[in-house]
């Protein structure tokens, strides 16, 4: 099924809108699942700072990656060029302030492998014409599952208490929660090269919230990965045009 005729079907039938998407699971658990296990793979066998860093590539995978995913698209020099301003600005916005760490570690091929598995997931989510709800949930809750079991088989239990179910349940039904859920509307209804871009402010942002909560000054470098990231995410949009 083509794109273009998987998309019209999927927007002209109301109940497909609604209805679970049995088909599409085993794509969200391989994204969802898939990624997050091999996220904290790497961040537990790597520095976390770099691991991180090395994760960060999934944006650049998405706008690289996009033609062998979607009709009508292409990587241009201008592209290109953006990419690296705004993984730039990422890597100034990661590492700022952290020891340089020269060493290689196996989590660095997590780390990459995650950055793949999300790329590919993002990708096919726009082929397809995106998730409904009811679908999302259906990921989310599969990979949690699996997530639990490869907890009781390969980790040491952990005992819980009461605050910190509470925000777990808060962090899962809110900014990660709401995470999956935006992800697909920005990527269904966007350009998902531009989306990719836009994706390098994440770390930006929560490099300067986390200084902010810490009290600390933002530094110039930080200035310096804004001005990389938004200039970069600028120039793909130029290209487009």
């Amino acid at each position: 099924v083509s794109q273009s005729r998987y998309h019209t079907t999927y927007i002209a039938n109301p109940r497909s809108q609604t209805k679970l998407q049995v088909r599409l699971i085993p794509i969200g658990v391989f994204g969802l699942f898939g990624y997050h296990s091999l996220l904290f793979l790497a961040l537990a066998s790597a520095p976390s700072v770099y691991a991180n860093l090395v994760n960060y590539l999934w944006p650049v995978l998405i706008v690289l990656l996009a033609p062998l995913f979607l009709t009508n698209t292409k990587v241009t020099g201008k592209m290109l060029l953006g990419v690296v301003m705004g993984f730039s600005g990422a890597a100034i916005a990661i590492v700022s302030g952290s020891q340089i760490v020269t060493s290689f570690s196996v989590g660095y091929i997590f780390a990459f492998l995650a950055a793949i598995v999300w790329a590919i997931y993002s990708l096919v989510s726009k082929r397809v014409g995106g998730f409904n709800a009811k679908t999302i949930g259906a990921f989310a809750f599969i990979s949690g599952l699996l997530a639990l079991l490869g907890h009781f088989l390969f980790e040491a239990p952990v005992a819980l208490n009461e605050i910190n179910w509470i925000l777990l349940i808060a962090l899962g039904i809110g900014p990660l929660g709401a995470a999956f859920y935006l992800w697909d509307y920005a990527l269904s209804r966007g350009d998902p090269q531009q989306v990719g871009l836009l994706s390098f402010i994440t770390p930006l942002l929560s490099t300067a919230l986390l200084l902010i909560v810490l009290g600390q000054p933002l530094s110039t470098w930080l200035a310096l990965a804004a001005g990389l990231i938004v200039g970069g995410a600028f120039l793909g949009r130029v290209s487009k045009t």
